[in-house]
């Protein structure tokens, strides 16, 4: 029953800016090691960006500096803001926690940067 929301992905141009969120269900954001993840087409699923009940983050090498990773408690959402698109970040960008429960993937949200 616990379900992961993802929205806010949409088309944008190489150097614009998107937000993105994950509406949870069932669990909280505040105690639980949460991720964001994203797959392009040929591509296996890769961990973006990721964040610890304590509030560390950690990113991939490939979004530092352009990325970042947040929650909201009390609206029990977590957050993903992503600055200076690449064509490259082109995927479906999921949210999941540290631990990835394969029952919690949602279907996405598209993110298409064009150049």
């Amino acid at each position: 029953q616990v379900q992961l929301v993802e929205s806010g992905g949409g088309l944008v141009q190489a150097g614009g800016s998107l937000r993105l969120s994950c509406a949870a269900s069932r669990i909280p954001v505040s105690f639980n090691a949460m991720g964001w993840y994203r797959q392009a087409p040929g591509k296996q699923r890769e961990l973006v960006a990721g964040i610890s009940s304590i509030g560390s983050t950690n990113y991939a090498d490939s979004v530092k500096g352009r990325f970042t990773i947040s929650r909201d408690n009390a609206k029990n959402t977590l957050y993903l803001q992503m600055n200076s698109l690449k064509p490259e970040d082109t995927a479906v960008y999921y949210c999941n926690t540290g631990g990835t429960k394969a029952g919690y993937w949602g279907q996405g949200t598209q993110v298409t940067v064009s150049s």
